[in-house]
């Protein structure tokens, strides 16, 4: 093969680069909050800002231990995303299967409903569902930080495209043999759905450990904080100690790192396979 022919095209070779910078966009923040967590308070505002600590300390972290809920806020973060991961999962695979293998009366018309919803933003819904809750005696609830979340048009749609992209073939000699709707849905659907269904789990498990205005909102007591909550009260306190701050983002940033870097085969295989088919 010539040289001419293995050289690489000017626009891969531009796409690489801006993928490259973007990359280390994403990335410095973190590397920078990373290091302030590990400095001493005197050289987080020193005038000539370092990226390597000239002096490792872990007090940053025994001081976040020491003064705030840390623990309850995690457990009750934890709760929340794990709840409203396993609720979006149930709820979404059914829809998504619904649409995608059952005739029914005015399923493209519905589908097309719940697709709509996805430009409505978050912030209208917000006081309604605060007074829905509210009559139900729900506001200051783990319930109510979960409930919310469970109808996810974006994970019905992808579940659904899921779905269509798989062949009928084995569904209808379930079906021959005496199968249930429901049989065929457990049994052969959902397993082959696997790379969607952890593709929407991560998403969602994010989304609910991330947020930060509805809990905002409809939460009152410090001991129902979820940790965005939680460690914004810290800013408050604790305003000029930056490297407190760091410290408790650095802890909220691990668990959610953790889950992606477990599972991000799976997510990637999911949003491709599910984006594709139409």
């Amino acid at each position: 093969m010539s040289a001419a022919k293995r050289k690489m095209p000017l626009s891969r070779l531009i796409g690489i680069l801006v993928m490259y910078l973007v990359g280390i966009l994403w990335v410095l923040p973190i590397l920078w909050m990373l290091s302030t967590s590990l400095k001493p308070e005197t050289m987080v505002v020193q005038s000539v800002p370092r990226w390597i600590p000239e002096v490792f300390t872990l007090d940053n972290y025994y001081g976040v231990l020491e003064r705030a809920s840390l623990f309850k806020w995690l457990l009750n973060s934890a709760i929340v995303a794990a709840a409203a991961t396993v609720g979006v999962l149930i709820i979404n695979s059914m829809a998504g299967y619904a649409f995608a293998r059952i005739n029914f009366p005015g399923r493209d018309i519905i589908f097309m409903m719940v697709i709509a919803t996805m430009m409505v933003p978050a912030q209208v819904t917000m006081i309604p569902l605060f007074f829905m809750l509210n009559n139900a005696s729900l506001l200051n609830t783990h319930l109510a930080l979960v409930l919310p979340r469970l109808g996810v048009a974006i994970g019905v749609f992808m579940l659904r495209q899921f779905f269509l992209s798989l062949p009928q073939d084995l569904e209808e000699a379930a079906a021959i043999d005496g199968a249930s709707r429901y049989r065929v849905f457990v049994q052969i659907a959902l397993p082959l759905a696997k790379p969607a269904l952890s593709a929407l789990a991560i998403v969602t498990f994010i989304w609910a450990w991330n947020d930060f205005m509805w809990p905002l909102i409809s939460i009152s007591t410090q001991d129902m904080y979820t940790l965005p909550i939680g460690l914004s009260t810290l800013a408050g306190y604790y305003g000029r100690e930056y490297g407190i701050q760091m410290a408790g983002a650095v802890i909220a940033s691990c668990p959610v790192l953790l889950v992606f870097l477990i599972f991000q085969k799976q997510f990637i295989q999911g949003v491709a396979l599910s984006g594709l088919k139409g």
